[in-house]
């Protein structure tokens, strides 16, 4: 289970959740502009652009769950279970495997747009990484400082959605998630006046009462919901530091917490990493569930006309500073 948000004060946030009972080892992988792009059925890039993001690696290849590219365009990948249905390749458009669905996107677009005529000429196929790797069922997720949209691949073809909330959960498919918000309508961050009745003198008994029915469970439509309210209602100062600490309490408001949610007897969901991604700097900030202290990999100080991957593994442990 994962959520995705985005988040824009004097600079574009993207960022996300990543919710399971295990890991596959992913790292940040910063990918240069002249790292050569393999596809299964489309023609190799010999040059793109560069991208930054979370990946497990497979065979010396970055398999992306989330990136950024330097045009400031973000895109995230998020379990669609019971949905997500690809299709077989297809004479006549671009065959892209689910796998490589996000460099494919990243490599060569700079905006949302750009995204947009992409994907009328894309045909998400059914191609497995590898026995060892089968197929994700996945929705995802591209945003840039304009605007964002959701990609869903499904039973009737491949879908595309304006993200007016520039929010996304797992299911069910984007249309019912925005929707919902409908229910909560009458939430708002400010103290309530009394609608009850006219003849009864109500007084709110604490603040936050404006909030009340926000759903605070697990469930991904709860999710969706909350981090809604929470980005929608956030307000912060326009630096670096104001700006990123507030997206991750943004989606701090969806953590996961380990025994709260079991997914299979005995082991537990828990938020494997949050990140929240500077798109216009090129700084890609995480937390791990052990280690709450912010790191940072900045995709400029790399060698970005280079071929040569750059690879960082997470950091897990817990960093605690002592002040006596």
């Amino acid at each position: 289970m994962c959520t995705a948000a985005t988040y824009r004060t004097k600079d574009f946030y993207f960022g996300r959740t990543l919710d399971y009972y295990f890991s596959y080892g992913e790292e940040i992988v910063v990918m240069p502009r002249r790292y050569r792009l393999r596809f299964r059925a489309a023609a190799a890039m010999e040059s793109h652009y560069a991208m930054v993001g979370m990946a497990h690696m497979a065979e010396g290849q970055p398999l992306y769950y989330d990136a950024v590219n330097e045009r400031g365009l973000g895109m995230a990948g998020l379990n669609f279970v019971g949905n997500a249905v690809y299709a077989k390749e297809e004479p006549g458009k671009k065959n892209v495997a689910q796998f490589e669905f996000i460099p494919w996107i990243l490599g060569q677009c700079a905006s949302v747009g750009e995204a947009r005529l992409l994907l009328e000429r894309t045909n998400l196929t059914d191609t497995a990484f590898s026995d060892n790797l089968p197929l994700a069922a996945l929705h995802w997720m591209i945003a840039d400082r304009e605007g964002s949209i959701v990609v869903e691949s499904v039973r009737d073809g491949l879908k595309v959605y304006d993200n007016p909330a520039g929010i996304l959960a797992n299911n069910p498919p984007f249309p019912e998630q925005l929707s919902r918000l409908a229910n909560y309508m009458h939430l708002s961050a400010k103290i309530p006046r009394n609608l009850f009745s006219d003849r009864l003198s109500l007084e709110p008994h604490s603040l936050g009462l404006g909030a009340w029915g926000l759903p605070g469970d697990l469930s991904s439509q709860s999710r969706f919901v909350r981090a809604a309210f929470v980005k929608m209602n956030s307000v912060s100062g326009d630096s670096e530091s104001e700006s990123v600490s507030q997206f991750f309490h943004i989606l701090g408001a969806v953590d996961q917490q380990r025994g709260c949610c079991e997914a299979q007897e005995g082991k537990y969901e828990t938020t494997i990493y949050t990140c929240c991604c500077n798109a216009d700097k090129g700084i890609y900030y995480y937390t791990t569930y052990e280690n709450h202290q912010i790191t940072a990999v900045d995709m400029y100080r790399e060698e970005l006309d280079g071929g040569t991957l750059a690879e960082y593994p997470l950091v897990y442990g817990q960093h605690i500073l002592m002040q006596n």
